[in-house]
């Protein structure tokens, strides 16, 4: 037997558990740390500018080129793209999961770059970028003057110098971005009027500084091959590229035959001022550069967290007088606060399972054996973790807690068995602890296994959902293994050791247990005995448990993850279509001041001019980040996230002249903008913007009537002011004017037109020009703009162009190619996700006119992916768990009594669910799959004992009735200790409680039912299907007859009735 070398030798088996504890102490060193495992999927980036376009521009010039040569790339899942009245393009290309980033950027690359020849050549000209993007914002950095020593301008770039690129070279670091961004752009301001009385244009500033600010390469004096004898090499400097605003205003327009110089101080305004003046940010109600810093995949967060302070920390020290930075925003505080708390839960989990297996044995001794166990099998689960590559996260962690309830067993079954035999056959320690193995060896590889195979199926299953569930069967799967390595070679060396032959009886509260559990024992065979004369009853239990299953299956709501109170909250800030960036500030402005009045906020972080929801900069939008105070400061139910959510809602309300739309963050980050669901409504049958627009509202309103939706949402709007500029181009020819003459000018006078770039601080920005504000803030200063002609006249705008009033969308977005805007939704109280995704999408049907389709995406794409999966995995589960005890059984009907049983264990844990009032979310999924292997645990005790009483030659009901009796002892200490286990989830608050009570709530409940119900009908399947077999095979001589005697050395142990253990 393989257990006895183990039990003659300990120091052996000792050995083998001291170097698993020291690979594992080793292992939880150096795992990294994070919320989950690498399940946010990669995106890849593709960002140009087309300066001054519109939206519809840059949607039919860059978009659809791009687009139509990324579509379709290797591994994309979907493609989004947003196109801005600024002149803007951004394209997230989103891959699946485990795809190589970097392979995915060099595929997009590829693409893009077959697309680059269909592009305007300005776009060409300002690049267009490709890279993989950091979704998953770390912390938000801020910079401010206390002061108020210094302006945005100079605080913006400051950290763009300074701090931007030394933060991005911190290891785990994707990208540091500056939100609010003021980078140095040298400025040439013109004065339309002056320009057209000298009959100049802005093309003459463009050819000018084109001219004169250049690269040189003058070459070398010297340089091989020269004639023999040289003896010098020199380099030819020259200046090229100008610097300094007096070196531009210096630039020569114009010269006169009389000498005389026009330059552009002369008849221009020259200013190192800022490239862009779209967004502003404020920190608590003061000016601040907002600068956010991004986890690289894969990366450990705390670590990444910790580095990026240490580096602020460092760059602090040269800061100048009255400058100060803060970290108002960091989400690794969630992170380590639910690890902390979870951890927490792991050592409060042990010490009652401790307690429990002390009370049931009642002696120090035999309790010694599974406290020592747990923490074996516990800890050298995390070298092979590190050797799997995984991460220390809140799955592993959540697995580790029911893990002990489930490690616990092999060690309580070993103790309990080898104490049996010394109280009742007199054996001495060693000799027990042989001849107990020699009857559990194979429930405990049973059981084993079993776990084990309902585990691997979801090791293979695809995406986010196989990324969750695989962390968490690896986990619970090396634990038991390792558990099961315990079971048969340090358990029994302990008892060997440890254990001692004890003649007293208990006393005290040990003898008061002792005889509870007598009674709860008696009680329970006494009810198997009344149920074995009618085993119907027990196919009739399981089929209504299966019809329970059906019903509750088809009545609970589902979802994806629950939303967790990530201790922040974020607000999207949209006001009237037109309005200018100084409304915008004045609305953030109020915000701020009422949100210092409400309890439970921390800070607030302010970026005007950014919108998150539409993800493009819009001067009449705003984004808010309010950090609320620590969880500890937040036990109040009204002060947890989703109550000041609510409050925020009332009080937002009030504030006229916006939509104000408060939410709280996604439950994975980087995986979406905000919780609930985003539906992608597509335009897929042509239209414009104003009837996508029509077919969004009638989407929102009749997904408000749902009664599962709290809010549905959309911030698109096709209605935004603008100016169409209808030019006459007859009489444009007439007036030997060129059409693209007309339009540069346009361009250059209201569109910031980029010229060439220029060097200062080891750094390359941007020569823009411009028209100076005042020629530019109406719209009939269009018609005082000058373009000359071809025979050099300057013709006024007025007389070629008619300027119209009318109403066009300020971002457009893109969604797989077709033109799409976000209708987002939140789940009512007591609704789910699943819930509403159901009825959104039957309003869909009914809302949207013909040409109009829709698609989830982000989490809600994620879930749609995932529900049909999990009920194949959970088949494929029970499956495997059947074919492994057909093998160790060699019987194909013994292991559909085991199975059975656990149909009571699922109904339990959807019971729980209903009564909770909860959701089926893929914590409660685990769970099932979970209750699965511990339902046929629990089983396997019962059925192994009553198999080897029928061979020893019991009658099949005796049989049953004896296994009930034999192993009542231990099935009650192995499921109250994994139940006493679970009550810490449940009873979880703070930073990841909600996580926690999904899987302890489904966990405990199926649990309990098959603690409570499972047990019961397991003697009484096992009647029913041993009946079954012995029919098959011809030999069923009656349920009461007794069995035939195998020969062998392993016939059974013969046990009877007054030699068990008095429990």
């Amino acid at each position: 037997m393989f257990s006895r070398t183990f039990i003659y030798r300990p120091k052996f088996a000792l050995v083998i558990s001291i170097v698993i504890t020291i690979a594992g102490l080793i292992g939880y060193a150096t795992l990294p740390v994070e919320q989950f495992p690498d399940i946010t999927p990669p995106v890849v980036n593709v960002s140009a500018t087309y300066t001054g376009a519109s939206a519809d521009v840059v949607e039919s010039t860059v978009a659809a080129p791009i687009e139509g040569q990324v579509n379709g790339v290797d591994d994309m899942i979907y493609m989004e793209s947003n196109s801005t009245d600024n002149g803007s393009y951004s394209l997230n290309v989103t891959f699946a999961v485990g795809t190589d980033p970097d392979i995915a950027t060099v595929n997009v690359q590829n693409r893009v770059a077959q697309a680059t020849s269909m592009l305007p050549s300005e776009v060409t000209q300002n690049g267009v970028t490709v890279q993989k993007s950091s979704t998953n914002m770390l912390l938000v950095v801020t910079l401010y003057s206390p002061n108020k020593t210094y302006d945005e301008l100079f605080l913006s770039n400051y950290a763009s110098i300074n701090l931007k690129d030394a933060l991005a070279r911190v290891p785990g670091v994707g990208k540091a971005d500056v939100l609010t961004d003021f980078s140095y752009g040298m400025r040439i301001w013109l004065d339309p009027d002056r320009l057209s009385s000298l009959g100049m244009a802005p093309s003459d500033f463009i050819s000018a500084v084109r001219d004169q600010n250049i690269q040189v390469a003058a070459g070398q004096i010297g340089a091989p091959p020269v004639p023999e004898g040289q003896q010098f090499q020199y380099t030819v400097k020259a200046k090229g590229r100008l610097s300094t605003k007096e070196e531009f205003e210096n630039i020569i327009l114009r010269t006169g035959a009389d000498g005389a110089l026009v330059r552009i101080g002369d008849v221009a305004r020259v200013e190192l001022g800022s490239q862009f003046y779209s967004a502003n940010g404020r920190y608590d109600s003061q000016p601040a550069t907002v600068i956010a810093v991004y986890q690289a995949p894969g990366a450990n967060a705390l670590a990444v967290a910790e580095g990026v302070r240490k580096r602020l920390d460092e760059l602090a020290s040269a800061f100048p007088k009255d400058m100060a930075y803060e970290v108002p925003f960091d989400t690794t505080e969630f992170v380590e606060r639910s690890l902390d708390d979870v951890v927490t839960t792991l050592m409060i989990t042990f010490g009652l399972v401790v307690a429990v297996v002390f009370v049931f044995l009642g002696n120090w001794r035999a309790t010694i054996v599974p406290t020592i166990a747990i923490p074996v099998s516990l800890i050298g689960t995390f070298a092979i973790l590190l050797a799997a590559g995984m991460s220390l996260n809140t799955i592993s962690l959540f697995a580790l807690v029911l893990a002990i309830g489930i490690v616990v067993d092999d060690a309580i079954i070993v103790v309990e068995n080898v104490e049996r035999l010394i109280h009742d056959e007199g054996l001495p320690p060693k000799e027990a602890a042989v001849k107990a193995m020699t009857q559990i060896t194979a429930p405990v590889i049973a059981t084993t296994l079993v776990l084990l195979a309902v585990f691997v199926p979801t090791i293979f299953m695809p995406g986010i959902t196989g990324r969750l569930y695989s962390q968490f069967a690896i986990t619970i799967s090396v634990s038991v293994l390792i558990s099961s390595i315990n079971a048969l070679t340090l358990s029994p060396a302990l008892c060997g050791l440890i254990l001692k032959a004890h003649e007293e009886e208990p006393k005290g509260i040990f003898a008061l247990f002792e005889k509870g559990v007598s009674g709860a024992r008696n009680a329970y065979v006494g009810v198997v005995s009344r149920l074995l004369p009618r085993a119907y009853v027990g196919v009739l239990a399981v089929l209504l448990a299966i019809g329970g299953i059906v019903l509750l299956d088809g009545k609970l709501p589902k979802g994806f993850l629950p939303l967790e109170d990530q201790g922040y909250l974020m607000v999207d800030v949209q006001l009237p279509d037109g309005a200018a960036l100084p409304r915008t500030s004045v609305i953030t402005t109020d915000m701020e001041d009422r949100l210092k009045d409400i309890d439970g906020i921390e800070h607030v972080i302010t970026v005007n001019g950014f919108s998150i929801l539409n993800s493009g900069l819009a001067t009449n939008s705003a984004l808010v980040i309010v950090k609320l105070t620590n969880w500890s400061k937040r036990e109040k139910p009204s002060l947890s996230a989703d109550a000041i959510l609510a409050e925020l809602w009332q009080e937002f309300a009030t504030i006229p002249g916006a939509s104000i739309i408060a939410f709280n963050a996604p439950p994975i980050p980087g995986l979406g903008t905000t919780a609930g669901v985003e539906m992608k409504v597509q335009q897929t049958g042509g239209g414009s913007p104003q009837d996508l627009a029509s077919a969004i509202g009638s989407m929102v309103y009749s997904s408000n009537q749902l009664p599962s939706v709290a809010q549905a949402y959309s911030t698109f709007r096709a209605n935004v002011p603008q100016l169409f500029v209808d030019l006459d181009r007859s009489r444009a020819k007439l007036l030997d004017v060129g059409v693209s003459d007309v339009f540069a000018t346009l361009q250059a006078y209201l569109g910031s037109y980029y010229v060439n770039d220029f060097n200062i601080f080891g750094r390359v920005y941007k020569v823009m020009i411009q028209a100076e504000g005042a020629y530019r803030d109406r719209a009939d200063d269009i018609g005082r703009l000058y373009v000359r002609s071809g025979s050099g006249d300057m013709v006024p705008l007025r007389s070629l162009v008619q300027v119209e009033n009318i109403l066009g969308p300020q971002i457009l977005n893109r969604y797989n190619m077709f033109r799409s805007a976000s209708v987002n939704a939140s789940p009512a109280a007591g609704a789910s996700t699943g819930t509403l995704m159901v009825g959104m999408a039957q309003t869909a049907e009914e809302a949207l006119p013909s040409g109009y389709t829709f698609e989830w995406t982000g989490t809600a794409l994620q879930q749609q992916g995932a529900g049909a999966v999990v009920v194949l995995v959970l088949m494929f589960s029970i499956l495997f768990a059947y074919l492994f005890l057909v093998a160790q059984y060699e019987s194909w009907s013994m292991p559909v009594a085991i199975l059975l049983t656990v149909t009571i264990a699922l109904l339990g844990a959807f019971v729980a669910v209903l009564v909770t009032g909860r959701d089926v979310n893929l914590y409660t999924q685990i769970g099932m799959i979970m209750l699965v292997g511990l339902g046929a645990k629990n089983a396997i005790l019962i059925v192994e004992f009553a198999m080897e009483e029928r061979a020893a030659g019991r009658s099949i009901r005796e049989a049953a009735r004896q296994a009930a009796h034999l192993r009542f002892r231990a099935v009650m200490m192995t499921a109250l200790a994994f139940l006493l286990g679970v009550v810490p989830l449940l009873t979880a608050s703070g930073a990841g409680a909600a996580s926690q009570q999904a899987i302890g709530f489904a966990v405990f409940g199926g649990m309990a039912f098959a603690t409570a119900f499972g047990v019961v009908f397991v003697p009484v399947l096992y009647v029913v299907m041993q009946s079954l077999r012995e029919r098959v095979k011809g030999v069923y001589k009656g349920i009461d007859a007794p069995g035939e005697t195998p020969e062998g050395p392993d016939g059974g142990p013969d046990h009877d009735e007054g030699s068990a253990r008095p429990a």
